[in-house]
């Protein structure tokens, strides 16, 4: 009888306690769902996670609760540009700037988006804004997009000396050494071209881009041996079909060689 009462006693306090941690559970989630800086940091994280859909939940949910919130609108610029949502990207984008417009991450953003979208003079209008502003602390970011932007016009000379710039600022920006590597090419810089993708592949040694452009390279200038190895490397490892074919097209004009 004592062990029944004893049991019972212990079960009313569990459930006490468990209605107590529950409660204040409850409160902390409700105030989650009222905090802007919550939701926008719970947006970035599935930006970061590539799951914009429910990024752009999170982020409107920060807008609605605080509307001059310029850092969700550019987030959400972002998550709507990577789902292809382009003209809502650049309402986004634009609503960033005109509630800060200093804010230069935002006029890169906008940059890269007018260029996907085709507009080359309003890109390049957005990415020299960010790139003359004295306070904006990633600046290879900009020259990087207006080397590109120019490679894409065929203006090699100016792309060269905009992604040296770009390099200027930082260094170990591997996807701004391949860039150079493919700019060279074009001015049949080959040997300077090599250098280039070799620094890109050092940085980051598993991108199958960067080692692809190098194995060209050198394909290119008779290195037939490392353009094999390098090929055979990275065969297994890619998964699109058609750079599969390319491979196996470099590989066979080696074995006939």
């Amino acid at each position: 009888m004592k062990s029944a009462l004893k049991n019972s006693l212990i079960l009313i306090l569990l459930s006490f306690f468990l209605v107590q941690c529950a409660s204040p559970q409850k409160k902390i989630e409700q105030e989650r769902e009222k905090d802007p800086k919550y939701q926008y940091n719970l947006g970035l994280f599935y930006l970061n996670n590539n799951d914009p859909d429910r990024a752009i939940t999170h982020l409107n949910r920060a807008i609605s609760l605080e509307p001059r919130h310029y850092l969700a609108y550019n987030a959400l610029g972002l998550a709507l540009a990577i789902k292809g949502q382009l003209q809502e990207a650049l309402k986004a984008y634009s609503r960033c700037l005109e509630i800060n417009p200093a804010f230069s991450e935002a006029r890169n953003n906008l940059g890269s988006l007018y260029q996907e979208m085709g507009y080359l003079d309003k890109a390049e209008e957005e990415f020299r804004k960010a790139l003359s502003d004295p306070g904006y602390q990633t600046k290879e970011l900009p020259a990087y997009n207006l080397a590109r932007l120019y490679f894409l016009k065929e203006e090699y000379e100016e792309a060269l000396a905009l992604v040296n710039n770009a390099l200027r600022f930082n260094s170990r920006l591997a996807m701004a050494h391949n860039l150079k590597g493919l700019i060279l090419q074009r001015l049949n810089r080959l040997t300077e071209a090599i250098e280039s993708f070799n620094q890109a592949v050092k940085l980051v040694p598993d991108d199958i881009t960067f080692n692809f452009n190098l194995a060209v390279a050198c394909f290119n200038d008779n290195q037939l041996g490392r353009a094999r190895e390098i090929f055979e490397r990275i065969y297994p490892l890619v998964k699109d079909e058609s750079l599969k074919q390319q491979i196996a097209s470099y590989l066979k004009q080696i074995h006939e060689k």
